[in-house]
């Protein structure tokens, strides 16, 4: 649930201008200058192969290249120079400057998307632990877990090194999860009176999920599609939780849980709009974010377990009574 970002984020993203690779800072002559002296300088021939010699291990396998680390260098000399004239800290290539740690390009988001996905990793134990595969939620819960599992894990990795392949996966699973809960919604408002149903509206979503990964793909990686496509999905999911939770609160008191964290997350897409250098160049307010969705994870999860086991105890009940 976690995963699957905030309606209002999405919304406000989905109107505005899509974001751009160039920024002021990565477009400031003195980085520019920078750059060009210092791939010619140590990014060739010899001076390369010592580049590499000399590299630590761990930067090599996660794909730092002598370029890469040109941009680093070079873009905090511009943010010095900024500095020092009194100018507010720019952007690089549409990102605020961070500083590196190991081999971690965003470190508070890479470690918060990490604490996610170890919440929902250890949340699902508990689930499966806890709930019997005899109940009708199970593989519907369980499924959903390992599609978030799947992306935090690629939200770890865009966080630890932003290329062009990790930004589109880390945007492909969260577009997965998006859709994977209004299927989890669906199964549980109504799948399990109409499972006939069910099966088209998954095969819907599949469809619906293929196209979209195809287009962004094979045509255009068109951020503002992707926004508002989610958008129009998140809103869609954030009204079919809210509607069925309270209409059903009378006789189901656990899906206050299920409410919380919906309110929260839309409460929680307000810090993206706080947009400042990061503090002490590590925190940010997207990371900020994902920390304040690991304990919505952890929620959500609980009221899984307890919807789970309401339904189990529902249908023995009925089956008693038969």
């Amino acid at each position: 649930m976690a995963a699957c970002g905030s309606v209002v984020l999405l919304l406000l993203l989905a109107v505005a201008p899509g974001p751009v690779r160039g920024s002021a800072g990565d477009r400031e002559p003195l980085y520019r200058d920078c750059l060009g002296r210092c791939d010619r300088r140590n990014c060739t021939g010899a001076a390369l192969r010592r580049f590499r010699a000399r590299q630590p291990l761990c930067m090599r396998l996660t794909g730092w290249t002598c370029r890469d680390d040109c941009k680093y260098e070079c873009m905090w000399l511009t943010v010095r120079l900024y500095l020092q004239r009194g100018h507010r800290v720019p952007q690089f290539h549409g990102k605020w400057p961070f500083s590196r740690f190991l081999f971690f390009q965003e470190p508070a988001s890479a470690f918060a998307s990490f604490l996610n996905g170890l919440a929902s990793f250890l949340m699902l134990l508990r689930y499966k632990a806890t709930v019997p595969p005899t109940c009708p939620m199970y593989p519907t819960c369980v499924a959903f877990a390992w599609v978030s599992l799947n992306a935090w894990f690629w939200s770890t990795v865009f966080h630890t090194r932003d290329t062009a392949l990790t930004e589109k996966l880390d945007y492909f699973c969260a577009s997965a999860v998006v859709l994977h809960s209004v299927y989890l919604c669906c199964v549980r408002t109504l799948g399990l009176q109409r499972p006939a149903l069910i099966s088209i509206f998954r095969a819907f979503l599949l469809l619906f999920l293929a196209c979209h990964i195809s287009y962004l793909t094979l045509v255009r990686f068109d951020y503002g599609y992707n926004m508002a496509a989610n958008a129009a999905i998140g809103l869609l999911n954030v009204a079919w939780w809210l509607r069925w939770c309270l209409r059903n609160h009378p006789h189901l008191p656990h899906v206050w849980k299920c409410v919380a964290v919906v309110l929260l997350l839309q409460a929680l897409a307000l810090l993206e709009l706080l947009d400042f250098p990061p503090l002490l160049w590590v925190l940010d307010a997207h990371a900020l974010w994902h920390i304040g969705t690991i304990p919505l994870n952890v929620l959500f999860y609980s009221f899984l377990m307890d919807d789970s086991l309401y339904l189990l105890k529902a249908n023995s009940d009925l089956l008693k009574a038969d």
